[in-house]
Formats: structure tokens, sequence, C-alpha cells
């Protein structure tokens, strides 16, 4: 069973949700346990990142986690629209 963990910064982002939207992150995040490679694998200094893109109340949306195989665990770093999405996560 992979165990999932919330980074602050997601758990930040996630409070600022309705629940329209909350719904939309909870689908992406289940579809994302049932497959973790499903995120595109990001390169350079954001090498340990996986970015799944998603539908957010009819916005494009990203979900940002890292996927850890030895220890089965997927760690939710990040969510938000593409704008600085980056960036901010390099912080």
């Amino acid at each position: 069973m992979i165990q999932i963990l919330q980074a602050s910064r997601f758990r930040k982002a996630v409070k600022k949700l309705k629940p329209n939207q909350k719904r939309d992150l909870d689908k992406a995040v289940r579809k994302v346990m049932t497959n973790p490679l499903v995120g595109e694998q990001k390169k350079g200094d954001l090498v340990f990142l996986r970015v799944y893109k998603f539908s957010m109340a009819n916005q494009q949306a990203l979900l940002a986690y890292s996927h850890d195989e030895q220890a089965q665990t997927i760690t939710l770093l990040a969510t938000g629209p593409h704008e600085n999405f980056y960036r901010d996560i390099k912080k």
C-alpha cells in the first residue's frame, strides 16, 4: 500500500480551495496514487519532482509530487496554476 504524505505548502494551498476545486484535486491525487509515474519527470534542479497536469474548475492546474519507490510513499508537494509554479517550488 502506498503511503501519501503532504508537504506544508500543499496543505496550505488545499485550505484555500473551494469545494469543487478540492473534488478535482482529489481525482488527480487518486490518479497519481494508482499510477505514480503518470506525472512528467522534471529535469535539472527539479529532477526529484514529478508534475501531473489536470483540470481544476475548467482551468489547467499542476500537482507536484515526489515518488519514493523503496519507501512506497508519494509526497504531495504543491498544487496550483502554472503561473510562477516552478519558481515557487525552487524556494
